[in-house]
């Protein structure tokens, strides 16, 4: 058993002057502070990586940069998932009684630190070096491939994946932290640059300067607790040239493995947090997750299934599209918010119940999966 015990967040946007190293301790002492716990009871360290502090030993570049001495650091790059694969791995390291307090965290100063040009270089190295990466594919570019393809096959529009940009902005207006602030609508979204069709610009998250941290703990130091329930991964492919067939991807492998691993349905959950850094990846995963039917999810989200105030409360925070993406820290704000959401400190975001959530993370195209259930105790 392992518990979230603290959190800590940085505003997503801009930090001029702020390295990644600096980033990423503001937000583990916001965490440790969070979880009732001082730096020396921190024995354990996971590191998301970084492309602008490529750093061959970052977790114990952070762990002497934050002064502290864990027994264990150690770092980790599962690509977009990183978060939860960090999460999932301090679950078990912290069962098997292997450290007692893991803090978990990553932070980029990647809008501020980083040309556009070396971005986009680093991103787009998940193509294959040889059938993909010569062509000058983007990571928008191979997402667009895979949103044209779906469309096709499910009869979704352009309209309906604005829906998603629309409905993650409007989350993020309740944000102080987000890094958009201006309302959006679908027309908006429609008449926004393209970049790589059928995605525009208001399709495809920012790239951000921000932090995420968490602690897992053996025990719950609060009176509420929120505990790891189970946890699982699936790896399908790394490059599009070798991907499944959409119906076959693993978002859908992994969560009936964490199902299987927390005895959960999806029917229990009450908040979902899932990775959104293009409006196809959070359409055609609510849809794999078994949260809509095919071709189904746009129509919910006009439906206001996914509002703060429906049925199922969805990225509360305004997700990777409005609140931000920082490389790995981006994906771990959604884990974050959902904590303060089921310990009933989201504040005027505040869902009606958030006792059960469903967390998943993907990471290149669609190629690695991570799903989480996360459950309340008294």
């Amino acid at each position: 058993m392992s518990f979230i015990t603290g959190v800590g967040l940085t505003a997503y946007g801009k930090h001029q002057g702020a390295s990644s190293l600096d980033l990423m301790s503001k937000a583990a002492e916001l965490a440790i502070s969070d979880a009732g716990l001082k730096r020396a009871e921190i024995d354990g360290v996971l590191c998301g990586y970084s492309t602008v502090a490529p750093h061959i030993m970052l977790a114990t570049v952070f762990a002497e940069h934050f002064g502290i001495r864990p027994a264990y650091a150690h770092a980790v790059q599962v690509g977009g998932a990183t978060g939860l694969a960090m999460t999932m791995l301090a679950h078990h390291l912290v069962e098997a009684k292997v450290v007692k307090h893991m803090l978990v965290v990553a932070g980029e100063n990647r809008l501020t630190g980083q040309s556009r040009d070396a971005s986009i270089l680093a991103l787009a190295q998940v193509g294959h070096p040889d059938y993909e990466v010569p062509l000058g594919p983007t990571i928008p570019a191979y997402y667009g491939l895979v949103a044209s393809r779906y469309m096709h096959e499910y009869g979704v529009t352009q309209e309906d994946l604005a829906e998603f940009a629309v409905l993650m902005r409007t989350h993020a207006l309740s944000h102080p932290g987000a890094q958009f602030h201006e309302a959006i609508t679908v027309a908006d979204v429609m008449a926004s640059k393209p970049v790589a069709l059928p995605l525009k610009l208001l399709d495809c998250c920012p790239v951000s300067d921000g932090g995420a941290a968490f602690v897992v703990s053996r025990e719950r130091t609060g009176e509420t607790g929120v505990r790891v329930a189970g946890c699982a991964q699936a790896h399908t492919h790394q490059h599009v040239t070798a991907a499944p067939a959409l119906s076959e991807l693993g978002a859908e492998i992994a969560v009936a493995r964490a199902k299987a691993a927390s005895g959960i349905d999806v029917s229990d959950v009450r908040y979902a947090a899932v990775y959104d850094s293009f409006t196809i990846t959070l359409a055609m995963l609510l849809e794999d997750l078994g949260l809509a039917g095919r071709g189904e999810a746009a129509a919910r989200v006009r439906s206001g299934h996914f509002n703060r105030d429906g049925a199922m409360p969805l990225n509360t925070h305004g997700g990777l599209l409005s609140y931000g993406h920082c490389g790995v820290g981006g994906a771990m704000a959604h884990l974050v918010e959902t904590y303060l959401q089921m310990t009933g400190r989201a504040g005027k975001r505040q869902v009606r119940d958030a006792s059960i959530a469903l967390l998943h993370g993907d990471a290149g195209v669609l190629s690695s999966h991570v799903s989480m259930f996360l459950e309340r105790v008294r």
